[in-house]
């Protein structure tokens, strides 16, 4: 394949007139241009140029070969403009996917504004809970909610926010009973378990200070992997819930949830 640079080289030649004027223009040594320029014509086995001590012109080969150059020169400027235009204005289709739980609660009004902030954007989401191929599925973005690295792989991982998790209770909830002041008491409250294979039936209680780990096995009134349906269980009354925060985050603010606990514990799956 020939040197993409050499027309460029050729295309200034022409355009200035011959190899001076084209060696400044170019910053290039008037020797140097000369050499690719005999280059180029002998691995395309034609002669380009006729020139002189006195004269200089295009050979018909080279007046075909000086149209596709500058055609060739042209695209690749608007292909430069186009792109740093994108860095300028973004524009195109991005494709994410996300999980259930995201999408519903955390994802929403994300895009919503990043749409209206970007107007020249187009996003395509996948809601799914399964796993997903990106590379397969041409996906731009996963987003999704774990504490493992990802497995070796040429994807790249970034830490969009912290999930913690908490335990949750529904307001008529505590009105019926006193609420739990330590880890200990909550072994008098009926739990509601967010299940995930391979994971016990048990909460980690961590100080948020790092002052040591509380341990709470648990007999579940209600174990499922829907987090919604735990969360309108917790907020029916029948029991307290360990649930990432942002799932519950607009219960405790119309003050249908509280969250637990005022020592400043938290609940965190293993």
């Amino acid at each position: 394949m020939l040197d993409l640079n050499d027309f460029l080289y050729f295309h200034h030649v022409v355009n200035q007139g011959g190899f001076t004027a084209a060696a400044n223009k170019l910053q290039l040594s008037k020797s140097t241009l000369s050499h690719r320029i005999k280059k180029l014509e002998a691995e395309l086995g034609v002669r380009l140029l006729n020139r002189t001590s006195r004269s200089f012109g295009l050979t018909d080969a080279g007046t075909e070969f000086f149209q596709h150059a500058t055609s060739m020169l042209q695209q690749a400027e608007q292909a430069e403009i186009s792109i740093r235009h994108r860095l300028s204005e973004p524009s195109g289709t991005i494709r994410f996917t996300t999980s259930t739980a995201i999408a519903q609660f955390a994802m929403s009004g994300i895009v919503a504004d990043f749409l209206t902030r970007f107007p020249k954007v187009n996003v395509s989401g996948t809601v799914t809970d399964q796993s997903v191929d990106i590379v397969a599925q041409n996906i731009d973005i996963a987003i999704r909610a774990h504490s493992e690295p990802l497995p070796d792989s040429a994807l790249v991982q970034r830490t969009l926010s912290p999930a913690p998790w908490q335990l949750f209770a529904g307001a008529a909830y505590l009105e019926s009973r006193p609420a739990p002041q330590s880890p200990q008491d909550l072994a008098g409250h009926p739990s509601l378990f967010m299940m995930r294979t391979g994971v016990p039936a048990i909460w980690r209680l961590r100080h948020i200070a790092g002052k040591g780990e509380y341990v709470l096995p648990l007999a579940p009134r209600l174990v499922s992997n829907d987090m919604v349906g735990l969360k309108r269980a917790a907020i029916s009354g029948l029991g307290i819930v360990a649930l990432p925060a942002y799932i519950c985050r607009d219960d405790l603010q119309a003050g249908d949830f509280a969250a637990f606990f005022p020592i400043g514990r938290q609940a965190i799956p293993p």
